[in-house]
């Protein structure tokens, strides 16, 4: 048995040579079907829209009157809420939410876009859907039920698509501001619901602080009449009159949480899928296959020279 002599630069540039119609063949191979699964892959379109935390929820108004009279709330037994912060953060939660989704698609009729569609006909602006999964035509639901989930999507499948591949949300740490996105095979519906979410949240948080405020001045009055006290009676009225005046902004305000900077438009340019990029990394693949299997080649037939 011979002793096995170091790898030489030479002889891998003379393997990489005898090889090279195999990594040719690697290269194209890889790149092909890189290129076909860009080509065959629809595109998705984002929306955005600039949102800021409205101005009601801030100084002389909510958020005012919670520094001002939380503690006399308190010792009355009312919670009149935070300010900006609070009511934004809530509005986000709410947003993410499993109940106001599913409000969202049921109330909106976006169920079968959201979930049977893979495509959009810019000639036309019609979407394209699975043929395996619905049925446009006659309206029906064609997928085979799996487990606990029906031939139509539940819920909580909706959810979870919307949630992990349409919908986000992301805040701007310095100035506070949001940016709400939609991603969706047609540019228009993507648009379209970026401004249904605004309204529907900033809807959704104005009917929930004016039931509260209605809430707390029942409670409010109840107990006014209750204390014959004139200090509690003052403490009582000076927080019936800031309730007032806060379900009196909660009626008219519509941009309750959320104030639109700058609106969605309808993106002209699709956010994916890039492929200059996929084509490049199909190419670059292949290319190192080719060389790995030429190498391995090349170790395999000089170690069996070795043991000659």
């Amino acid at each position: 048995m011979n002793e096995q002599k170091p790898i030489t630069f030479l002889e891998l540039i003379q393997a990489i040579w005898e090889g090279k119609w195999l990594i040719c063949f690697s290269v194209v191979l890889f790149t092909g079907a890189a290129v076909l699964y860009a080509l065959s892959s629809p595109n998705i379109y984002k929306a955005s829209a600039l949102l800021s935390p409205s101005e009601s929820q801030s100084g002389s108004g909510l958020g005012g009157m919670a520094n001002q009279l939380g503690g006399l709330a308190a010792l009355a037994g009312v919670d009149i809420g935070g300010g900006e912060g609070s009511q934004t953060a809530l509005a986000v939660q709410v947003l993410n939410s499993r109940k106001f989704v599913s409000n969202f698609i049921t109330s909106r009729n976006i169920l079968v876009p959201l979930m049977a569609a893979n495509g959009w006909e810019m000639e036309s602006d019609s979407l394209q859907y699975d043929e395996e999964v619905y049925d446009p035509i006659n309206n029906l639901w064609l997928r085979e039920p799996k487990g606990l989930r029906k031939s139509k999507p539940s819920n909580q499948e909706a959810y979870d698509v919307f949630i992990n591949e349409v919908f986000s949300i992301t805040q701007d740490k310095e100035n506070g501001s949001f940016t709400l996105s939609i991603m969706h095979y047609s540019p228009f519906l993507a648009q379209t619901w970026v401004n249904w979410l605004v309204d529907d949240i900033n809807e959704v948080m104005r009917e929930r602080k004016k039931r509260e405020t209605q809430q707390n001045l029942a409670y409010l009055n109840n107990q006014l009449n209750k204390t014959s006290v004139a200090e509690m009676q003052s403490t009582f009225y000076e927080l019936i009159k800031e309730q007032t005046k806060s379900l009196m902004l909660t009626e008219v305000q519509k941009d309750f949480v959320f104030k639109v900077v700058d609106p969605a438009v309808v993106p002209e340019m699709k956010l994916k899928p890039q492929r200059a990029l996929i084509s490049l990394m199909g190419f670059v693949l292949g290319g190192v296959i080719g060389l790995l299997v030429v190498f391995l080649r090349f170790v395999i037939k000089k170690d069996k020279a070795a043991q000659l």
